[in-house]
């Protein structure tokens, strides 16, 4: 039997901005690719919230959130994630109550622990860069109760935010979120789509250590990976020489829009071990190779879903590789 067959497939998107484009390119190319997603059958559809890099448009990620859900129609829209740190979880219920008024049963909370900036940007987020994220449970614990019903007495409610109950995912890629949504009996998706090393470490302290709440009875663990699919093995490879690209710039301390694919990379082979240390679980290749892939991947990791990031240059092309994946996904 299929495992892919029965696992529900989801879509991360960065909101890219590519050389000699715009963001209002990329904001347009956003809400293409979550209708096409959603008539694909695809169950998700997450923005990330970065600050200040040039290829990624999604920092005011609640107000793309509301843009992409407005524009479709049944898709669960949310954030991969939002960064708690840098927001008042306050600020955060008001603005995900909103959405989830707007959008009953859409809406998804997911959290992240990282800045998502440097610690220039950071500053410029009125956030410390040397207070670290040690209250991060505090936090969390925080923005629950202004999502929860209001407790009699409390003092400050989040109006909206109050009672919706958004649901909330915890999002890592190292161990410390892993014990933290077990603890707490919280749904956790690991970002393996760029920091796989600690994958099965991190799936194995989550599952081992969770304690079922109100929210879930057993764990439920979603794997961000990317992928790209094309209609040859060579053909993907090609493509995938954008996301290369933009790793090879990161390592370089040079971050930049997307740029088109090229069929060979000036690189040392240090710098292509670090680069392969980004993909690590990339999936990458024509559909027989994609589909054997994920399958492979679902064996080795047991995940319950799947959220997959397509780092390519062409929005056509990016359409076209979740096409295939759907196509093998449904047989």
């Amino acid at each position: 039997m299929s495992r892919l067959a029965d696992t529900p497939l989801s879509v991360l998107d960065l909101a890219p901005i590519r050389q000699g484009g715009s963001i209002a390119d990329s904001f347009r190319e956003s809400v293409s690719l979550a209708r096409e997603t959603e008539r694909l059958g695809y169950t998700r559809f997450w923005l990330a919230e970065h600050h200040g890099i040039e290829g990624i448009a999604s920092a005011a990620t609640a107000v793309l959130i509301g843009h992409i859900a407005g524009a479709t129609e049944r898709l669960r829209v949310g954030s991969g994630g939002i960064m708690l740190p840098n927001h008042p979880p306050l600020v955060v219920a008001e603005q995900f109550g909103t959405l989830e008024t707007l959008y009953p049963d859409r809406i998804d909370l997911g959290l992240g622990r990282a800045p998502g900036s440097d610690g220039a940007t950071m500053a410029a987020l009125r956030r410390d860069p040397y207070a670290g994220v040690d209250d991060f449970p505090q936090r969390l614990a925080e923005l629950q109760s202004f999502l929860d019903d209001a407790r009699p007495g409390q003092r400050v409610r989040a109006v909206p935010g109050q009672g919706t109950r958004v649901p909330i995912w915890l999002l890592g890629s190292s161990d410390f979120s892993a014990r933290l949504a077990a603890r707490e009996g919280l749904p956790f998706a690991f970002a393996a789509q760029f920091a796989p090393a600690q994958l099965f470490e991190a799936l194995r302290l989550y599952r081992d250590n969770f304690r079922p709440s109100r929210m879930l009875d057993r764990p439920h663990a979603m794997v961000g990976l990317p992928v790209i699919a094309a209609e040859s093995d060579a053909q993907a490879e090609f493509l995938a020489s954008t996301a290369r690209q933009k790793f090879l710039g990161m390592i370089r301390g040079k971050r930049t829009a997307a740029k088109p694919p090229v069929e060979r990379l000036d690189w040392s082979p240090m710098e292509q071990a670090q680069v392969a240390q980004f993909l690590g679980a990339a999936v990458i290749g024509g559909p027989e190779t994609v589909r054997q892939g994920l399958e492979r991947f679902l064996e080795l990791t047991g995940a319950d879903e799947l959220m997959l990031n397509t780092d390519v240059y062409a929005h056509e092309e990016r359409l076209a590789s979740y096409r295939i994946v759907a196509e093998v996904w449904q047989g």
